[in-house]
């Protein structure tokens, strides 16, 4: 598995999630969509802590920087 998760794109998600993680314990979103942005959190943190994301996979997209040998 190659890392592809960068820094910033880390943190972006973490904030993402953490955003949706306000807005329904402020009971602003409930229902379907409400387990629906739960289930995109849960995602977001997953990938931003193990740092590869496999939807970047198929584009050969990385949003690490690349190691200097």
């Amino acid at each position: 598995m190659k890392l592809n998760v960068g820094t910033t794109d880390k943190v972006v998600r973490i904030l993402l999630a953490l955003i949706i993680a306000g807005l329904y314990y402020a009971k602003l979103i409930d229902g379907t969509l409400a387990i629906v942005l739960l289930i995109l959190a849960a995602v977001l943190i997953l990938t931003s802590f193990v740092s590869f994301c496999p939807l970047y996979l198929p584009f050969g997209i990385s949003t690490r920087k690349k190691e200097s040998k």
